[in-house]
């Protein structure tokens, strides 16, 4: 495996008896996440920000990966943090959202969950695009990292996208879905009108669909990766807020 990507390393941090689970995106790392996690360390809570099996190094150790390998990765991270807490919040950007609500169907016990531009469905078309140029053997295909409007906070997300762990994240959203009206622990849910990664009828169609109450907040002045934009200071205080609500320590 190649060498981490200098800030993209995870976090492990003792706390409180409330813990939150904070998982990355697709291609990217713990690093367009690391505010809100050091927000919560710093706020006193038990924290695990793992980094999911392929990225944060180098694209090529990303290629041979898929859903399994990071659902693994993030079900591993919340029995820790479970086994030494009380309760439990996780919270995710992108498809960390998406693995976020896979965690809520299997986990019923969780406090509360918090997604920021989750990606909970794919157009047909689009599946059908990528599966297209994976049979005409394509690799990769131009990156979707570093959808950020402040100039000053860019994501260190690898430049390409692989195209076959791609298509697992597609086909693993069809059965997650399936089982979100189920779900009912509170949701969180930051959306970015301004999204060029993730349409924002993701987020309204798991609105519409997820069986728990679900507060959302609309991030006016960010692009998909919200977490580092402008309106990262917003998303902290609105998710301890939210935390506190579900799982007062």
């Amino acid at each position: 495996m190649s060498q981490v990507i200098p800030g993209a390393e995870p976090l492990t941090a003792e706390g409180g008896s409330t813990g939150v689970l904070v998982l990355h995106g697709f291609t990217g790392n713990p690093q367009s996440m690391r505010p809100l996690a050091q927000a919560f360390v710093d706020a006193g809570y038990s924290v695990e920000q793992p980094l999911l099996r392929g990225h944060g190094t180098a694209v090529e150790d990303m290629l041979d990966t898929t859903w399994d390998d990071w659902s693994a990765d993030a079900e591993a991270a919340y029995q820790s943090l479970a086994s030494r807490t009380e309760s439990v919040v996780v919270a995710g950007l992108s498809m960390g959202g998406s693995l976020t609500l896979w965690l809520a169907t299997k986990h019923p016990e969780i406090a509360g969950i918090i997604c920021v531009n989750p990606a909970t469905q794919v157009a047909p078309e689009v599946r059908d695009f990528v599966a297209g140029m994976v049979a005409a053997g394509d690799i990769v295909m131009t990156g979707i990292g570093s959808d950020v409007a402040d100039p000053n906070s860019p994501e260190s997300a690898y430049a390409d996208t692989p195209l076959q762990p791609l298509l697992s994240m597609f086909d693993a959203a069809i059965h997650t879905q399936a089982a979100l009206p189920s779900v009912k622990c509170p949701l969180l849910l930051f959306t970015s009108p301004q999204d060029h990664v993730v349409p924002p009828t993701d987020s309204d169609y798991l609105a519409e669909i997820y069986g728990g109450p679900v507060e959302r907040v609309s991030c006016e002045r960010s692009y998909h990766v919200a977490t580092l934009d402008y309106d990262k200071e917003m998303i902290i205080d609105r998710s301890m807020k939210f935390i506190r609500t579900v799982s007062p320590q």
